[in-house]
C-alpha cells in the first residue's frame, strides 16, 4: 500500500493553523450565541426567541454581526483613544492563546506543549489587562468601575481555578494536556479499565470547583458584577459600540467555548471515548467532534446557572471565593497527593 505524504512550507502550515485556530475558536462561540443565548434562555423563558431572520431564527447571528460592522465606530471625546481601540483585541487575544493548547486528536494538535496547563492558565489570564485597559481608556467612571470590580474579581477566581487544576495534574502526572488525555484513557478504576479513569470521577470537585471558577472568569451571572446593567449600565464596554463593542461579545462566548475545552480536556477525557484505542488514526477524524459533543455538554452547565441564579452581591463573590472555594481546592490537592502516594 502506497502511503502519500504532503510536506508543507513552515508558513503553510502557520497558514493552517491560524485558520484552524480561528475555525476552533468561532465556530464554538457562534454555535453557543445560536443554541444557548437564543434558544435555551426563549426556552427557559417560555418565549419564541428570534424567529424571523432565516428558519427558525438560524441566521440571527448573521443580522447581529452585519448590524454591528454597519454601526459607527465611536471613540469618546476623552477617551485614550490607542489603549481604547486596542482594549478588544487584547481581551480576544486570550482566547486565541488559550486554544492553542487543546489537543483535538493523538495528531490533531496545534503547539504540544510539556507546560501545557501553565501555559493555558497563564494566557488565560491575559484579559484582565484588556478590560482593565478598557475600563481605564473609555474616561468614564462607570467603565473604570466596571473595569475595577473586573480586575477584583478574576484575580480572585484564578486561584481556586489553577488550585482545581492540580489535582488533574498530580493524578496525571504531568502538565502536557495531550498526556493527560492518554492517563484519562489508558487508566484504571480499581484495577478496571473498562472505561479508563475520565479524571471527572475521580476529581469530581476539582470539576466543580472548576466550572464555578470559570462562569466568574467569564463574568457571566451570577458573576456578572463588572457589566451589571442595573448599577454600571455595561462597565467596561459602556462606550464601545459596532465592531469593537463586538469584539468583546465575539470574545465572552469564544472564550466560555475554550475554556470548556480546557474543562472536556482535563476532566472527560477531551478527544477519547471509551472503547476505541487511543492511538487509533480514527480520532484524528472523529476527535473534534467528540471534543465539540463533551464542550456542549460543559458549556450546557454554564448557561444553565447564568439563566437560573440571581447576581451576587460584591461581598458574597469575594466571600465565595476566598472562604470557600479556595479552601476547598487546597483539600482536593491534599487528598489527591495522599492518595497518589498511597496507591
Amino acid at each position: 500500500m502506497t502511503v502519500l505524504s504532503i510536506e508543507l512550507a513552515y508558513w503553510q502550515q502557520t497558514t493552517l493553523r491560524v485558520l484552524g485556530g480561528a475555525v476552533a475558536v468561532l465556530l464554538p462561540a457562534g454555535t453557543l450565541v445560536y443554541i444557548y443565548l437564543f434558544k435555551l434562555m426563549s426556552f427557559v423563558q417560555s418565549r419564541l426567541g428570534p424567529m424571523e431572520a432565516g428558519p427558525a431564527g438560524s441566521l440571527q447571528l448573521v443580522a447581529e454581526v452585519g448590524k454591528a460592522f454597519q454601526k459607527e465606530d465611536i471613540f469618546p471625546r476623552k477617551a485614550d483613544r490607542i489603549v481604547f481601540a486596542a482594549a478588544p483585541f487584547v481581551v480576544l487575544m486570550s482566547t486565541f492563546l488559550l486554544v492553542l493548547v487543546v489537543p483535538f486528536g493523538p495528531d490533531a494538535w496545534f503547539v504540544d506543549l510539556d507546560t501545557g496547563v501553565f501555559f493555558a492558565l497563564a494566557v488565560s489570564s491575559v484579559s484582565v489587562i484588556g478590560i482593565l485597559m478598557a475600563g481605564w481608556a473609555s474616561a468614564n467612571k462607570y467603565s473604570l468601575l466596571g473595569g475595577l470590580r473586573a480586575a477584583g474579581q478574576l484575580i480572585a477566581y484564578e486561584l481556586p481555578l489553577v488550585l482545581a487544576v492540580m489535582g488533574v495534574v498530580i493524578q496525571a502526572g504531568t502538565l502536557n494536556m495531550q498526556d493527560i488525555v492518554l492517563a484519562q484513557a489508558e487508566g484504571e478504576i480499581f484495577g478496571w479499565g473498562g472505561i479508563g479513569n475520565p479524571f471527572i470521577l475521580t476529581q469530581f470537585l476539582g470539576f466543580a470547583i472548576f466550572l464555578v471558577a470559570m462562569q466568574a472568569e467569564l463574568t457571566q451571572p451570577p458573576f456578572d458584577m463588572p457589566v451589571a446593567e442595573s448599577e454600571l449600565v455595561s462597565g467596561y464596554m459602556t462606550e464601545y459600540s459596532g465592531i469593537r463593542f463586538l469584539l468583546f461579545f465575539i470574545g465572552e462566548f469564544a472564550t466560555a467555548g475554550v475554556f470548556s475545552m480546557v474543562a472536556a480536556t482535563l476532566f472527560l477525557g477531551g478527544w477519547w471515548v471509551p472503547g476505541i484505542d487511543p492511538d487509533s488514526n480514527l480520532f484524528n477524524v472523529i476527535g473534534p467532534i467528540v471534543m465539540f459533543a463533551k464542550v456542549m455538554l460543559v458549556t450546557l452547565l454554564i448557561f444553565w446557572f447564568r439563566f437560573t441564579y440571581p447576581r451576587f452581591r460584591e461581598d458574597q463573590l469575594q466571600r465565595l471565593a476566598w472562604k470557600v472555594l479556595i479552601p476547598l481546592s487546597l483539600l482536593n490537592i491534599v487528598i489527591t497527593g495522599v492518595l497518589k502516594v498511597a496507591f
